[in-house]
């Protein structure tokens, strides 16, 4: 039978199942020279232990020996981490911080049930209505969770309107659907401050910049959604915007060009009366991808939007994917073929883009690490191919890599965020497994 489209269906049992696998003595990961380098990624919770990977303390290998692959690998740890750190950055910054998940990046039920343990001030930026019946039945309250979709259908707002979750609309002729079915309602507005932050830099990102994107209304359009509002005694109490696409600090300048942009824009909106209570920043915050990156400067961050933002009296929102979850699972797969054609070796999975896709559709770095000897010396270069049947079905091409053989495992670092949840039953292959961990051994 083939698994539901769960993002992560379980394997015999949820958070903890393999607490019973012996934790190996702890041997601190080389940090100095080739080694180094190559084990960038190393911190609690993903470590190298006696040469082997080790995910919240447990061997990677024996995990997908006892769970079978392909598998998801959860140290939920790492997300409550990456929560407070945000929290705790906007606090000291002087501003009331609101934190949210953004629930297309990470659905996972285990993990969802841990934030509400660990972080239960972290809320749920929800962008379907399906989204929003999934936070609402794993414990969220409709006051926890912010909508921020696209394209609303008179059959969207059907099923949104009743449960009470609050609505940022990111067009005029939206903020209009939703005035004439809902008249004398709160309503947040998404806007476009026509810059982008990305790690890439140049101000451009598929959400915003000098190019029109399907988000967003525009300042000069400020005036228009102004008189919607007025026409159906709609109160504007949120400025969303979201510019973000995976940006660390060298993004930073074009991130507070934006804040800057929404604060006058908000200003504007309280001159003209409404009742704005909130910024909401939106997400993209990045986290490192390769050896040469250095983690997202926090205080620098949250010290922008207070600078900007904190004389207006508004709590600041955030609704990552990547920064909360993305550092938070690994994907295991064994090795089922290994040949040479052509003079390429080519190291067959037995996972596909159906089931690990973030590369494909964002074309986001992966790094592949061999289980059993992480610090192996690589070989000639392999394509790494997965199990869909489609010519393009390549995690890696010309990549160093040890020498490997049937029956290994390969772990695929760094997938917490748009993988699983992207899960697709393309050529029939099913969803992933899951073994989720609350604690490090």
């Amino acid at each position: 039978m083939l698994r539901a489209l769960d993002p992560c269906p379980p394997v015999r049992s949820a958070a903890g199942t393999a607490g019973t696998l012996e934790p190996m003595e702890e041997v601190a990961a080389p940090v100095d020279g080739v080694a180094g380098a190559r084990t960038w990624w190393a911190r609690p919770g993903l470590e190298v232990r006696e040469g082997r990977l080790t995910i919240a303390g447990r061997d990677a290998e024996t995990l997908a020996r006892t769970h079978g692959t392909p598998l998801y690998a959860h140290d939920h740890e790492r997300v409550a981490e990456q929560a407070r750190a945000l929290d705790g950055a906007l606090a000291a910054a002087g501003v009331e911080p609101r934190v949210r998940l953004a629930l297309k990046a990470q659905r996972e039920p285990a993990l969802l049930a841990f934030l509400r343990r660990a972080a239960p001030f972290v809320g749920i930026d929800a962008c379907s209505p399906g989204e929003v019946d999934w936070a609402l039945r794993h414990g969220w309250a409709s006051g926890e969770i912010s909508y921020t979709g696209t394209n609303l259908s008179d059959r969207d707002l059907d099923r949104l309107l009743p449960t009470g979750v609050h609505l940022n609309v990111d067009l005029l002729t939206q903020l209009d659907r939703v005035g004439r079915r809902a008249p004398g309602s709160r309503v947040g507005i998404r806007v476009n401050p026509r810059i982008g932050a990305s790690k890439a830099g140049g101000g451009e990102t598929f959400y915003a910049g000098e190019r029109p994107t399907k988000f967003g209304i525009f300042a000069e359009q400020l005036d228009d959604a102004l008189a919607i509002a007025s026409r159906h005694d709609l109160r504007i109490d949120t400025v969303h915007f979201h510019v973000g696409d995976g940006y660390l600090t060298e993004g930073l300048g074009e991130f507070e060009e934006s804040v800057h942009r929404a604060a006058a824009i908000a200003r504007t909106l309280v001159a003209a009366g409404h009742p704005v209570a909130e910024v909401n920043t939106g997400g993209g915050l990045g986290v490192p991808e390769s050896a040469k990156d250095r983690p997202l400067d926090l205080a620098r961050w949250a010290g922008i939007c207070a600078a900007h933002l904190g004389d207006l009296g508004v709590a600041v929102g955030t609704e990552p994917g990547d920064f909360l979850v993305k550092e938070a699972a690994v994907h295991l797969a064994e090795v089922v073929t290994v040949e040479r054609r052509d003079g390429v070796r080519f190291v067959g999975l037995d996972t596909g883009w159906n089931v690990m896709g973030e590369h494909f559709v964002y074309g986001a770095a992966l790094d592949l690490v061999l289980c059993r000897d992480v610090l192996a010396p690589a070989a000639d270069p392999v394509t790494i191919s997965g199990n869909i049947n489609e010519g393009d079905d390549l995690f890696a091409e010309d990549h160093p890599f040890p020498e490997v053989a049937e029956g290994d495992i390969v772990a695929a670092l760094h997938v917490g965020s748009y993988n699983g949840a992207m899960t697709s039953l393309h050529c029939l292959r099913e969803a992933a497994g899951c073994v989720s961990f609350d604690d490090r051994v």
